[in-house]
């Protein structure tokens, strides 16, 4: 089962990231990696970890300008609207 928002949200991550360099573009892919593996995992991940995920994706975009700032962005509400139907919480 694929979960189209986090495969998006893949994609604008790597997208951002082959837009930067260093550090950033780092840990821009790593974003990407994860949300990747966890778009296509058998079992979706909990709040907690799309939590972090979204923090972590908050404080890239906070560090970026322009463009690549809000692929960002529209990377971290493609993980915030799939949150929105993960039961618990």
């Amino acid at each position: 089962m694929t979960r189209a928002e986090l495969e998006r949200a893949s994609n604008l991550l790597k997208d951002a990231a082959e837009a930067t360099e260093g550090d950033v573009q780092e840990r821009l892919y790593e974003q990407s990696d994860q949300l990747a593996k966890l778009a296509t995992r058998e079992q979706g991940p909990d709040h907690g970890r799309l939590a972090r995920h979204m923090t972590v994706l908050h404080e890239l975009a906070e560090d970026l300008d322009g463009d690549v700032a809000e692929t960002v962005r529209e990377a971290r509400s493609e993980v915030l609207e799939y949150r929105k139907g993960v039961p618990g919480v």
